[in-house]
């Protein structure tokens, strides 16, 4: 741990791989005085991933204190790509949005204290930041702090829906879509399944049933082998314990007695409802809209809530496409450290590989049916 102090200001960076352990209510203070900060910037998700996938010597967590409060945190780890070291979120793909956390009220004081903090380690070139989300810090206060070359490149999508009471929602869909939806609702409700809502204290055993109908229901269909990993299994076990706890997750289960048929699990942000991972039983899927179902529980509870928004995530799958969300794009943000050729290089290269990947999906999107079929 490294360590100074100026004039009220306190600068901590952070390298044990204990370093959450005794962070919990100061971490849970700042990111409900953050305004833009997502579930992927709580304490029960960073601790949680990191717990699964630490790498020994990778830590650079940096933390700003004012007052000996907690005002700002960067949640970084060090890579090395290409020969370039690099500083990463904390989260690596499974993030769907990645960010720091600034205190609303001393945004700018502490993104100015976060960047110096930042540049007074040496042993990094360019921060990169893959999903910093509209509206995120990594594109507002400490973007606007960065002393050096900044990048926005186009990053994923992400879609989304207002939220509205479900009577409200149904209404709004086009005639055929919402007999359907309709319809998905009355086998619903005259499936039988009971519909439970998975406290704290039984969320390791719910994350092993809602993995095993995950994998279920996407065998032979391409699922992502991280999903089937043992690590996967273990950040999701640790991470939704703390999140159901602390109010950021929501875990249903659809049971018929004992027998878990289908679960969808949601991260619970300041503004949004984000559905994160479901899984189901081919019995349940006869006669449902699967995206319906869970919409059925994500919209009211959203609405409850006070929460503007449900969140399908990253990703243009066509079941997204059925709704008619709204999109969103992701920005990766690049901060190329003052003077170092080797952090431009850096840079230069991931915006070079971009523009191939645009060019790519205009003048020859055989590729993308070509690549989905490599995947499934």
């Amino acid at each position: 741990m490294i360590t100074r102090a100026d004039a009220g200001w306190t600068v901590e960076t952070v390298r044990g791989d204990d370093a959450f352990r005794n962070l919990r209510d100061d971490w849970a203070d700042l990111y409900r005085r953050c305004a833009t900060a997502s579930p992927f910037q709580s304490y029960g998700w960073l601790e949680g991933w990191w717990h699964a996938y630490a790498r020994p010597g990778c830590l650079r967590l940096t933390l700003i204190r004012h007052d000996r409060r907690l005002v700002a945190a960067a949640p970084l780890m060090l890579r090395r790509r290409g020969g370039v070291r690099v500083l990463v979120p904390l989260g690596g793909d499974l993030a769907d949005h990645t960010d720091v956390l600034i205190d609303d009220d001393v945004a700018e004081p502490a993104a100015r204290a976060l960047t110096r903090a930042l540049l007074a380690q040496p042993d990094w070139q360019v921060i990169d930041l893959p999903e910093s989300r509209p509206g995120a810090l990594t594109g507002t206060a400490f973007w606007d702090a960065w002393p050096g070359r900044r990048y926005r490149i186009a990053s994923s999508m992400c879609q989304e829906l207002t939220t509205q009471t479900l009577t409200a929602f149904l209404a709004s869909l086009p005639g055929r879509q919402r007999r359907t939806a309709r319809h998905t609702l009355v086998v619903l409700d005259r499936s039988g399944l009971d519909l439970h809502e998975v406290p704290a204290d039984e969320a390791g055993p719910a994350v092993t049933e809602l993995l095993r109908l995950h994998a279920q229901q996407w065998r032979g269909r391409g699922i992502n082998p991280e999903h089937l990993s043992p690590a996967f299994a273990a950040y999701l076990r640790r991470a939704v314990t703390t999140m159901l706890g602390a109010g950021q997750a929501s875990l249903v289960e659809y049971r018929d007695g004992d027998r878990v048929l289908g679960a969808h699990l949601a991260f619970l942000g300041h503004d949004s409802l984000d559905g994160y991972l479901s899984g189901v039983d081919p019995e349940m899927r006869r006669g449902m809209d699967l995206t319906m179902t869970m919409l059925a529980d994500a919209m009211p509870r959203a609405h409850r809530l006070g929460l503007s928004t449900v969140s399908f995530l990253r990703g243009e799958e066509p079941y997204k496409d059925r709704w008619h969300p709204r999109r969103t794009r992701n920005q990766r943000i690049l901060l190329v450290r003052p003077a170092s050729p080797a952090g431009l290089g850096y840079a230069a290269a991931v915006r070079a590989g971009r523009a191939a990947v645009a060019a790519a999906k205009e003048h020859a999107p055989w590729l993308r049916t070509v690549r989905d079929r490599l995947h499934r």
